[in-house]
């Protein structure tokens, strides 16, 4: 196998020419050599190599074959780029006798389209052997021919062609015949058998011959015939053709029967040897099934379907025989003239059945093959497309044409469009033939939305419900698909210092419009706002309306009387002096409605009146005048009902009373109008209210009691409790306790300590009133117990009262350090309790003593102990009542394991938690304490320059315990 390239000068311009045409089409050609019959997948040639071609450019190309007819014989190997046999190729099935054999296709590649055109030559290969006609041939020869009487022969017939065809033809034996090959000028041979020795029937009735025609392939082949000669009696006389050669025409699809040409032969014989019949028994088999020859006439007719492009020529063989063996041969050559009768074809080679709108002018979407299987003006076709579409068809290789855009699209103006592809030969009559292709232009996203108006203005109700649908904005967009798909959107923007967005929202599908609130006319009348309609394209385009809103009101406010004023206490009325004439202006009405339009015109109409043919009002303006002579008849007190009324649908109205006072003078007025029904309401209303304020006093006052006495009643119990008790009093309250008829919390931790003897009831002291009914609630966890100090008059009366006390228990002393609650240095706040004896004489320590960092006094008596315990007390009990309720903190240095051995000496100071006054019983006695305390100090001199804290001022109520204990 070889490849041929085209290497024709002017072949090669052509190309060039075809080239510059092609757009983007690059063109060549490939010729290959194959013998026939090779097997199925034989390799025909390297296509890619040949035509300078990459693999990966056939496979990206999709590079693929396309043949004119049905039948492909070559396919194409893209992984390898080579042509291999499809299927078993038969030159003679192929060609025929037409030489030299080939066929052609196309090689296209997309991406850029290119076309290539390969031929393939069909070698022809000895596989066949030549054949004759018939196994044999029975002539009748007059014993009395001449020599150089010549006999035809029918030829053999070899498909193969060239070499393979036959070459030679031998005939056996020689004896009184030999042979000759004529060949003709049209191609074929003509065989002739001439005898040379003359005939003996007497001799020999029959002869018997064999012809042998061999072609030149190898191996060689033959093939055989027997001619059996019949001698037959004389006859003088050879039938003899008219002409030797006849030429006629006949036009292809020519019926059967149709008489193409008639010859003629003479027989100078008379009788049957001058009878001539004509055949044609030289002729190959498709010539025999397209012709025949009456036998008689010499008529030739067609008995076929003649095709022009199968073959345009035919030569028969007429021979002319008599009956006794005599025959001549004339030549007819038919020539077979081309009808117009094969329509046009359009095959489509690559088509994209769409195409962007953006796409530029040139842009190439199809590229057909044309083709007409007539010749010369028949074959050839002018290839069109309809005129109103933007397109054009342009020629780039010989039977192939492209379609590209011609204009720029726009599919908002044309979604797609109908091609219609015409091919028309030049035959006459011509023949055409068409084929539709659609063509969908593709979106790009080249249109924003559009509203239909840039402003829309709405008329919406005020008091709309939440929710309302104001209206739909809507907005087209000419794109499609998802680029005409639409979503709304508020622009952000303050109304009255509020965004929109609470005032209208939008459904971003639909462009519906809703209010979020209510609207109110008389706060707003209109709003404005823009809405965004933007496309779901990319990059997405939009556009912008304006929305305006316009408030319409609502009768939703009834008028409102400015004047005459309504007062709900006192009664104003105009006066009218009874010489009034007709039509004196008495008052005006005056009223307003917030609402406008109609629905704030107002009306004025007498309703109820005392006497109503005394006054009227003024429709319009509300003036109430008199219509008629005021007499000494009419009442001095007229009232007069006026409703007020809007024009609203439905209307609202208002009513107003105005008290006229027909009189000359202000006192007989003031007696008419002292007694009003008003008074009288709101006397009623005020006694009500009394009434249920005195009910819930008494109710809280008899609750408060039951409380009160049920405290005290546990109290006493608590207190009867104590009072058996032999252990001494060791008040503890954790920090920031909470007194039990207290509700406050104090400020600060306030100690407390209150200490006594077991025997101390039997002391000579005064007790004061039982003033103190406060029960401290100590702590349950504590181990340590507080007696209340009873105030036992009888005890005290006794007269075997001890009177001297006993010096204390060296086991009650403490060092400063060890001494808890407020006998430590850390004491924040404290009141002194001084010892007086009966002298009314206090015995006191000096400054340290005072402040607890002094050392111990001298021991006081018994009497002494219990005096200083109960005026404690009592003191106590009076400060926590002036005081107020409160909460008071006592060390927590005690734990709840404190026991007797802690207790610190009775003899310290007791102070007072909340307090800021110091409990003593009148001011002499402080003086006289303070002398003694100075006179008794211990402390060293420097001790006792010390400052004294300062004392309390004393508060009024201070003042008050000190005037009730001189008292007691």
């Amino acid at each position: 196998m070889s490849c041929l390239w085209i290497s024709d000068v002017r072949m090669q311009a052509l190309v060039v020419i075809l080239c510059l045409f092609s757009l983007s089409l690059v063109a060549a050609q490939a010729r290959y050599s194959i013998p026939e019959e090779q097997a199925e997948g034989s390799v025909v040639g390297n296509i890619a190599r040949d035509l300078g071609l990459a693999v990966e450019r056939l496979i990206s190309g999709k590079a693929r074959i396309i043949t004119k007819g049905s039948q492909q014989y070559v396919n194409l190997n893209r992984d390898k780029g080579t042509l291999v046999i499809k299927e078993r190729i038969d030159r003679e099935e192929l060609c025929g006798k037409t030489t030299p054999c080939s066929f052609s296709f196309e090689v296209i590649l997309e991406n850029p389209i290119q076309l290539y055109r390969v031929t393939v030559e069909v070698i022809d290969v000895n596989d066949n052997s030549p054949t004759f006609a018939k196994d044999e041939i029975n002539l009748k020869i007059v014993e009395n021919a001449a020599a150089a009487t010549r006999f035809s022969l029918v030829s053999a017939d070899d498909p193969d062609v060239g070499i393979n065809d036959i070459q030679k033809y031998i005939l056996k034996p020689l004896d009184h015949f030999k042979l000759e090959v004529q060949n003709q000028p049209g191609g074929g041979t003509f065989i002739e058998m001439v005898l040379h020795n003359p005939l003996d029937r007497e001799k020999e009735e029959t002869h018997t011959l064999v012809l042998v025609a061999s072609d030149g392939g190898e191996p060689r082949r033959s093939g055989t015939v027997r001619i059996h000669v019949t001698v037959l009696d004389a006859n003088d006389n050879a039938p003899v053709c008219s002409q030797a050669v006849y030429k006629a025409e006949v036009r292809e699809n020519s019926p059967e029967g149709t008489v193409i040409t008639t010859v003629s032969a003479n027989d100078a014989d008379k009788g049957v040897n001058g009878d001539v019949t004509f055949s044609i028994p030289h002729v190959g088999k498709e010539a025999k099934l397209l012709f025949e020859v009456n036998n008689k006439t010499g008529e030739i007719k067609v008995a076929g379907k003649l095709d022009f492009e199968k073959s345009k020529t035919y030569q028969l063989n007429v021979q002319a025989s008599d009956h006794g063996g005599y025959t001549d041969t004339c030549k007819v050559i038919i020539q077979v003239i081309d009808e117009n009768d094969n329509v046009p074809t359009v095959q489509l080679m690559s088509f994209s059945n769409s195409i962007s709108e953006d796409s530029p002018p040139g842009t190439t979407i199809a590229v057909v093959n044309v083709d007409d299987e007539d010749s010369e003006g028949n074959g050839l076709v002018r290839c069109s497309i309809n005129t109103d579409v933007p397109f054009k068809i342009e020629s780039s290789l010989t039977g192939y044409y492209t379609i590209v855009s011609d204009n720029i699209l726009d599919r908002e103006g044309v979604t797609d469009y109908n091609i219609t592809v015409t091919v028309t030969d030049q035959g006459s009559p011509p023949l055409s033939s068409r084929k539709d292709l659609n063509v969908k232009v593709s979106d790009i996203n080249d249109n924003p939305p559009q509203f239909a108006e840039s402003e829309y203005i709405m008329n919406v109700p005020e008091n709309n419900s939440p929710g309302f649908s104001v209206f739909t904005v809507n907005a087209k967009d000419a794109d499609w698909g998802q680029n005409a798909q639409i979503s709304y959107f508020l622009e952000e923007k303050e109304i009255n210092g509020v965004p929109v967005s609470t005032l209208v929202s939008i459904n971003s599908e639909s462009g519906v419009i809703h209010a979020v609130k209510s609207f109110d006319y008389e706060q707003i009348k209109w709003f404005e706002f823009n809405v965004t309609a933007r496309d779901a394209g990319s990059p997405p385009l939009s556009s912008v309306a304006t929305v305006k809103i316009m408030i319409q009101d609502q009768n939703d406010n009834p008028p409102q009387v400015l004047y005459p004023i309504q007062t709900g206490g006192s009664v104003v009325a105009e006066m009218v002096p009874r010489s009034a004439d007709v039509g004196y202006l008495v008052t005006k009405v005056v009223a307003v409605d917030v609402d406008s339009g109609q629905n704030a015109w107002l009306s004025y109409k007498l309703q109820k009146a005392t006497d109503r043919a005394l006054f009227e009002v003024g429709l319009q303006n509300g003036e109430i005048r008199t219509i008629r002579q005021v007499t000494d008849k009419d009442a001095v007190k007229q009232r007069l009902t006026v409703i007020v009324e809007d024009n609203g649908q439905p209307s609202r109205s208002a009513t107003v009373i105005v008290n006229v006072a027909v009189a000359d003078s202000f006192p007989e007025v003031l007696s008419e109008f002292t007694d009003s029904p008003h008074d009288k309401e709101y006397n009623d209303m005020l006694t009500f209210y009394l009434v249920l304020a005195l009910a819930v006093v008494s109710f809280l006052f008899i609750t408060c009691l039951v409380v009160i006495i049920s405290v005290k009643i546990y109290r006493w119990r608590q207190s009867r409790i104590l009072y058996h008790s032999n252990l001494p009093v060791i008040p503890y309250y954790p920090p920031r306790y909470s007194d039990t008829l207290g509700t406050g919390t104090l400020q600060h931790v306030y100690n407390y300590e209150v200490c006594r003897t077991t025997d101390s009831r039997k002391s000579d002291c005064k007790f004061g009133s039982d003033a103190s009914q406060n029960v401290l609630i100590m702590d349950p966890s504590s181990t340590g117990t507080m007696q209340r100090i009873q105030s036992d008059k009888n005890i005290l009366a006794q007269p075997n009262s001890p009177v001297e006390q006993k010096p204390p228990n060296n086991d009650w002393r403490f060092t400063q350090g060890q001494r808890p609650g407020p006998s430590g240095p850390h004491m924040p706040y404290g009141t002194q309790i001084r010892w007086t004896t009966k002298n009314g004489t206090r015995a006191t320590g000096g400054p340290e003593v005072a402040m607890g960092t002094g050392p111990w006094p001298q021991p006081p008596t018994e009497a002494e102990q219990l005096q200083a315990l109960m005026a404690a007390a009592n003191e106590v009990s009076e400060a926590t009542a002036t005081l107020g309720p409160g909460t008071m903190g006592l060390s927590t240095r005690y734990s709840p394991q404190f026991t007797l051995q802690h207790v610190p000496d009775y003899r310290q100071n007791v102070y007072i938690p909340g307090s800021t006054a110091t409990l003593t019983s009148n001011p002499q006695q402080q003086q006289a304490m303070a002398q003694q305390a100075t006179q008794q100090a211990l402390p060293p001199p420097q001790a006792s320059a010390q400052a004294e804290p300062p004392k309390a001022a004393q508060t009024p109520a201070s003042k008050k315990k000190s005037t009730k204990k001189e008292k007691k």
